[in-house]
């Protein structure tokens, strides 16, 4: 049995993860850390509180879902304690990021900007697509619910990271005007509306064909489940850097 610390516990993902884990047999939420306090079933804890929080209950890993500033300050709690820690967050600028990645070098650390197992296949989908298509117009639709902040999604921009392997380009965040399209450029679009999970599309257009290469999300289970599966993979690895890519490759091996 694998016992978590849940940050994040009353957001839409973090509430996901504390009903998936009551599934599960394997892992079993603690407490919780959040501004707000509602009826959850487990003890929740303050931001402030969450060195007390570790030392109260010793857990195995913590799984985070919250935002970036507390991700941050989450990740030098955890490190200080030797904790495991998994980071579901986005949003992060250059410096957040600095500041994980320095914490990964006292207690290992497993970033995601998303745990659905299908995303792992559309990364690895949109390599060779890249390759044999070079000279094809990339664009990059995303849709979240109206609550998400950070835009482009994290997702978003792990997809531009994976379409930088292949070709050098700029990104262009919408278009308005008159605005004829650079063949060195990839458009981003980011959709926010109602309560949509999480939807990804990358097309790949030229020679009178287009290729579209899609993801839809139609539960946050999905992403709980993964953020689970990460948490107890995690368990007992050695202080480093460790992506969900990893989780899902060692489950094919």
């Amino acid at each position: 049995m694998t016992t978590l610390g849940l940050q994040g516990v009353t957001g839409r993902t973090g509430g996901a993860v504390l009903e998936a884990a009551t599934d599960r047999e394997d892992v079993t939420v603690a407490f919780g850390i959040s501004r707000t306090d509602p009826d959850t079933g487990i003890r929740v804890y303050r931001p402030d509180e969450r060195a007390a929080a570790l030392e109260a209950h010793a857990p195995d890993v913590v799984v985070d879902f919250s935002e970036p500033a507390a991700a941050v300050a989450l990740a030098d709690v955890c490190a200080d304690a030797g904790v495991p820690l998994v980071v579901g967050t986005t949003g992060f600028d250059d410096d957040q990021v600095a500041t994980l990645r320095q914490a990964s070098k006292r207690i290992p650390v497993l970033k995601s900007t998303n745990f659905a197992r299908g995303v792992q296949a559309l990364l690895a989908a949109l390599g060779p697509a890249l390759e044999r298509l070079p000279g094809y117009d990339v664009e990059l639709l995303e849709t979240h619910h109206s609550g998400k902040r950070d835009a482009p999604s994290g997702t978003a921009s792990t997809l531009l990271d994976r379409i930088a392997e292949y070709r050098e380009f700029e990104t262009v965040p919408g278009r308005e005007g008159i605005q004829p399209r650079d063949t060195e450029e990839v458009g981003v679009l980011a959709r926010r509306a109602g309560d949509i999970r999480g939807e990804h599309e990358v097309m790949l257009a030229g020679n009178d064909e287009s290729l579209t290469l899609t993801h839809r999300a139609e539960d946050r289970g999905v992403f709980a489940a993964g953020a689970l599966d990460a948490a107890t993979w995690l368990l007992g690895r050695d202080p480093g850097w460790y992506s969900f890519e990893e989780v899902v490759t060692a489950d094919r091996a």
